[in-house]
């Protein structure tokens, strides 16, 4: 905990998907229980953290809760829809879209980055990110190099990551080599307006962006997972945090 007053704490938007009509219960448990951790992050990195539903919110809803945040996480989850980026309606692995969720988070980062809001985004919130400044995704990973298939109570996969060690990211995360858990069978195309990939799998799939201009960060992995290694996402709380301006 840091020695910030309850009073002064800044407040993190964390942004999930959906709270319902999801098909899968377990993969839905599953992203409760990612966001659970968070959640206890944030605390622990200094801020005080509101968890708004974008499909729920909507665009209008959740440009409002921007507008009384410091910084914005941008959660994982299901895919994005394909007709946010010109994508193939139909795609190997395609999973639920929830568009309503995709138009409201990509209007909130567009205005996030614009305001130099300090956002992080972590998997389907890179993915989502990246769209929402006009990049696009590589539909479908072939094989089990980053997703375990089929198996809903636990998918992540352990692998590595080499990081730009001239990157703003490797120095927030104080290395330029991770060993990662993954959960994901999309990625990272085309690059959207102002960012940059900074990381890589051994496969050469993106696995982080920074933008050149906003105190934007994002990874493919999933450092809230319960069996992550390291310090990487308070580390991103704490980058995130030193970016907000003063009150």
């Amino acid at each position: 905990m840091t020695d910030m007053t309850r009073a002064s704490r800044p407040l993190l938007l964390v942004v999930d998907v959906s709270d319902e009509g999801r098909d899968d219960p377990a993969f839905h448990a599953e992203l409760r229980a990612l966001t659970a951790s968070v959640l206890r992050a944030a605390d622990e990195a200094g801020f005080d953290a509101t968890r708004v539903a974008a499909e729920a919110a909507g665009v209008e809803g959740l440009l409002a809760e921007l507008e009384r945040a410091d910084a914005v996480l941008l959660t994982g989850g299901d895919d994005v829809d394909p007709v946010f980026y010109d994508g193939q309606a139909e795609y190997p692995g395609r999973a639920q879209t929830f568009p309503a969720a995709d138009r409201a988070q990509m209007a909130l980062v567009v205005r996030a980055v614009e305001a130099r809001v300090p956002t992080v985004g972590i998997c389907r919130g890179m993915q989502l990110v990246n769209v929402a400044l006009g990049g696009d995704l590589v539909q479908h990973l072939p094989g089990d190099a980053h997703v375990r298939a089929g198996a809903p109570d636990d998918s992540m996969v352990d692998h590595d990551v080499r990081l730009d060690p001239a990157s703003d990211l490797a120095a927030r995360l104080g290395g330029d080599a991770f060993d990662v858990r993954s959960s994901h069978h999309q990625a990272v195309g085309r690059l959207g307006g102002g960012l940059t990939a900074v990381a890589w799998a051994d496969d050469g799939t993106v696995e982080a962006l920074e933008h050149t201009a906003a105190p934007l960060w994002c990874v493919q992995w999933h450092p809230e997972d319960a069996g992550a290694r390291g310090d990487v996402l308070s580390d991103l709380l704490a980058a995130a945090r030193d970016e907000v301006a003063p009150a």
